[in-house]
């Protein structure tokens, strides 16, 4: 599917104030907080200081994974995201709010449902990795659904991602890192760059 819309881009797993500000200078459209296990994950307390200065100016994701019920309650209650992200079969087995905007995730060589959501996030196996997913099969999922592009993405391929798989937007983690857990402030920027020239160079 042909989007028209400037490409979305996300940063996920926040944990340092200067993150969140390299975010905002970038002027990404989301970030992500990591409340699944994961050495990015945060508390929900952290997870709302971190978030104090964006709320209204960034999108602010939880991102979970098979979470039960009651996590997600405390989730919303305390930290308030504007969108859910968690794996399309989890959204089955959890009761939310009609007004919340979720990201459900497919994932690369896992099952697809028949009637894929609006908008999905695509990545591997497994999240925060740094392994690349598979673009091909994301191509044809792209075609079908507004898709975000996740898994081993960085500011040296994510032209070539962009350009292969013609997606929503783009979702990045470990690629921004220059230690685990740790952004760069320098490779945001580098990757917020590379991925909006790809995207103005094609006809998306």
């Amino acid at each position: 599917m042909m989007a028209t819309a400037p490409l979305w881009i996300k940063i996920c797993g926040m944990t340092t104030a200067a993150a969140i500000e390299a975010a905002l200078a970038a002027r990404v459209d989301a970030v992500g907080f990591v409340f699944a296990e994961s050495i990015r994950r945060v508390t929900t307390s952290r997870a709302c200081e971190l978030a104090a200065p964006i709320r209204g100016k960034l999108r602010c994701v939880a991102v979970t994974r098979h979470p039960l019920p009651e996590e997600v309650a405390t989730i919303l209650a305390e930290f308030a995201p504007d969108i859910l992200q968690t794996d399309y079969a989890d959204l089955a087995t959890l009761q939310l709010p009609v007004t919340l905007e979720v990201l459900p995730v497919l994932r690369a060589a896992g099952p697809l449902p028949t009637m894929l959501p609006s908008r999905a996030l695509f990545e591997g196996p497994q999240s925060g990795t740094g392994a690349a997913t598979d673009w091909q099969q994301a191509s044809r999922i792209a075609a079908r659904t507004q898709t975000v592009l996740a898994g081993g993405l960085n500011a040296e391929n994510v032209g070539a991602a962009i350009r292969t798989v013609r997606p929503f937007g783009v979702d990045v983690s470990s690629g921004v890192e220059a230690a685990p857990a740790v952004k760069s402030v320098m490779r945001i920027a580098e990757f917020v760059a590379a991925a909006r020239q790809a995207a103005a160079e094609i006809d998306r």
